[in-house]
């Protein structure tokens, strides 16, 4: 049994970059269109989220998001999540309908095809490069005042170690909401690290279930309460997260 499991895993994992990749390729001449200048992204964007949508079908799942608040059309947002699978960058734009822009890590780029039009349309941070982290600032502030929003994972990369429920927050988001002045947008993903984690014998087809909490308002603040207001944030994503925990011990 458990070696039908290894190989259903093994052919699982490359159908996923095979799926990756499908939809890229039909629309290869309009994503090479729309990224020519920055003005083309809102439809690129589009294009991203078929590309996100396609993809959470063909690996068999499917996904139900509650929202607390709902996100206003043309208004900029700074977005967190907990970062727990590939597939959290799926969900994110299969729920999101306002434009955002991934601050990502720049390992990603190595990704065929994939690869290409993530190192031109997100902004790419280097975490052991303080050059690197500066640079992020200056674009997705350039990204901000053309109004869009930003989509940032604060836990900094997935934990090695996935028993952890959810990691420290790094700073860059919260500084980058005060500046503009823009709401934070907390979203759970309760099941993503169950789906799709890193481990690569691992995961099956199913239900992704999120939230979309209350937004943080940043109006008002100043640089001193950026590590207050990322705790805040933080312990939100933590509470919901135990909430959906809580969930699944009464079910069983």
């Amino acid at each position: 049994m458990k070696i039908f499991k290894i190989v259903f895993w093994i052919f699982w994992r490359i159908w996923f970059y095979i799926l990756m990749a499908i939809p890229i390729l039909i629309m290869l001449p309009f994503l090479l269109i729309s990224i020519i200048s920055e003005r083309g992204y809102p439809y690129f964007f589009k294009m991203a989220r078929i590309w996100a949508k396609f993809i959470l079908f063909g690996m068999g799942f499917y996904y139900k998001v509650k929202k607390e608040q709902k996100l206003i059309k043309n208004k900029s947002y700074m977005i967190v999540a907990n970062h727990t699978s590939m597939t959290d960058i799926m969900l994110m734009l299969a729920i999101i309908k306002n434009p955002f822009v991934f601050v990502g890590k720049k390992e990603l780029v190595k990704i065929p095809l994939f690869g290409f039009f993530y190192k031109r349309t997100c902004i790419l941070v280097d975490r052991n490069s303080s050059k690197s982290k500066n640079e992020v600032f200056k674009r997705a502030q350039s990204r901000l005042n053309q109004g869009l929003s930003i989509c940032i994972f604060p836990e900094g990369g997935v934990p090695d170690d996935e028993s952890i429920l959810l990691d420290e927050f790094k700073d860059g988001a919260f500084r980058l909401a005060i500046d503009h002045q823009i709401p934070i947008v907390p979203i759970v993903f309760a099941d993503n690290k169950e789906r799709f984690s890193y481990t690569f014998l691992s995961g099956s087809p199913g239900r992704m279930r999120g939230k979309i909490l209350p937004f943080v308002e940043t109006e008002g603040l100043t640089p001193d309460h950026r590590k207050e207001l990322r705790d805040n944030v933080r312990q939100i994503i933590y509470n919901g997260l135990l909430e959906f925990e809580k969930k699944d011990l009464k079910r069983k």
